[in-house]
């Protein structure tokens, strides 16, 4: 099975950085940078609205783990928003092209 897994960012530089290691590692097959999105949470306290950068990386299920540990030693939040999201079905031969290149 594959994953998806999601994280915001607060520069396009940092998430190109990310978005890189994690191909070049071979941990996940493809990212797509969605650009400029806006946030509004609340952190310690006191609401937020910040613009930030997505990144959707797709891997397979036993690289999920490996994949949040390396987001997470790459970015530069206090703690980054990063969620899997499980892939229930799609084009089989994009699907089968992303187990093919992860590690």
């Amino acid at each position: 099975m594959v994953a998806i897994v999601y994280s915001t960012i607060d520069t396009i530089q940092d998430a190109r950085r990310i978005a890189h290691t994690l191909v070049e590692e071979q941990l996940v097959a493809c990212v797509n940078i969605i650009p400029k999105i806006e946030s509004i949470y609340t952190w310690k306290g006191k609401i937020e609205n910040e613009e930030e950068y997505l990144i959707i990386a797709k891997t397979v299920d036993q690289n999920v783990k490996k994949t949040i540990q390396r987001i997470k030693t790459l970015h530069t939040y206090e703690l980054p928003d990063i969620i899997v999201l499980p892939i229930i079905g799609g084009l089989k031969d994009y699907l089968d092209y992303i187990a093919t290149e992860t590690s």
